[in-house]
């Protein structure tokens, strides 16, 4: 008699079900892979790529470091031939009244000259004048404001500077043929020519301030005639300026 096949063992199902299963799991296991690892990976990569520029500048809007501000250089390192601060120390004191103007240039200005001086510790004169025929007169006279009785030496020279200036302006017993500034000696200087009221004399006188120290040099000589009037202005500032360059290195 005929007998039907006996159906599968239920073995066969087991494994089939184990297969699925397992195939499952792996299934799971990379998908959590795939979610746990790459963002970690991702910030390592990204960290160790260096942001992209424009112009200089990163998305973030951020640029370089910037390289330190260069003030120039420092004092250690000035500039060779630069004033060191001593240089522009006031005066403490004004040479003899008669010893800042060379024997030479007394000669060849006032020939046989008479010299007559008169001194304190802040003003100093010294004049010298002829003695044959022809009047000539040189005077050199420099008053010191003293570090040791004002606090502003300086600026007390300065504004006796232009208390002069302002004065020669206005003065009554001179007239002024010109009157102007000088440029290139001292910290300040002006020249005025002028002649006496009165007397037939001129006179070319250069002040000058260095510093804490205001220096008046005077040339005076007889007034010739009309012709000459310009080609004398010339000659007596002339010799005034001459002298007054040579006092000014007494005080350097």
């Amino acid at each position: 008699m005929y007998s039907a096949p006996e159906p599968p063992a239920p073995v066969r199902r087991s494994r089939v079900l184990v297969l699925l299963a397992a195939v499952a799991a792996l299934v799971m296991v990379a998908g959590a892979v795939y979610f746990l690892v790459p963002g970690d990976e991702g910030e390592r990569v990204a960290s160790a790529v260096p942001p992209e520029r424009d112009g200089g500048r990163d998305r973030n809007g951020e640029g370089p470091p910037a390289a330190p501000d260069d003030d120039g250089p420092s004092p250690d390192t000035a500039p060779p031939g630069a004033a060191s601060p001593s240089a522009a120390e006031p005066i403490g004191s004004l040479p003899p009244p008669c010893g800042t103007v060379p024997a030479g240039t007394v000669r060849s200005l006032i020939p046989k000259a008479q010299r007559r001086e008169s001194s304190n510790q802040t003003l100093t004169t010294c004049t010298y004048s002829s003695g044959g025929d022809g009047f000539r007169w040189l005077r050199v006279e420099a008053h010191l404001y003293a570090p040791a009785n004002t606090p502003t030496p300086v600026d007390d020279a300065r504004r006796y500077f232009g208390a002069q200036w302002a004065q020669a302006h206005n003065s009554p017993l001179e007239r002024t043929v010109s009157l102007a500034r000088h440029s290139g000696m001292g910290d300040e200087a002006y020249r005025w020519y002028k002649a006496d009221r009165g007397q037939p004399t001129v006179v070319g006188q250069v002040t000058v301030r260095i510093r804490n120290v205001v220096v008046t040099v005077s040339y005076s000589e007889q007034a010739q005639g009309k012709g000459a009037a310009e080609a004398r202005e010339r000659e007596c500032l002339g010799k005034a300026t001459r002298v007054a360059g040579e006092v000014l290195r007494g005080f350097r």
